[in-house]
């Protein structure tokens, strides 16, 4: 094999490397393309996730201005109660006194 042979298949060798190398870039982004249709569904599906997320907040905030109107109402509900309670208990007392004073007066 003389020089220029060996330069021939030197180049052949290095063409058909360089064609492979190509063939197989090619299948490779081939397969791994996203289409335009993927791309379509991926926004979709990231603007119902966004809506699901602002969902969840406005439930969360919603949840959080019940729950504080609800123990708002529970401690006026509680003070109510505790008012009532002395004033019963108040009028329980006085009609003990009123009844002992019939009594006494019933007895004298």
């Amino acid at each position: 094999m003389n020089r220029t042979d060996f330069i021939i298949v030197t180049a052949v060798i290095l063409f058909v490397a360089f064609v492979l190398g190509w063939f197989a870039h090619w299948l490779i982004n081939r397969f791994t393309r996203v289409s335009a249709a993927d791309m379509g569904e991926l926004d979709k599906m990231a603007q119902s996730l966004h809506e699901a997320e602002e969902m969840r907040d406005q439930a969360i905030t919603y949840l959080q201005q019940r729950e504080a109107e609800m123990t708002n109402q529970q401690a006026q509900t509680e003070a109510e109660l505790g008012a009532a309670m002395d004033g019963l208990r108040d009028v329980r007392q006085e009609a003990e006194e009123m009844r002992a004073y019939i009594e006494r007066m019933n007895t004298a």
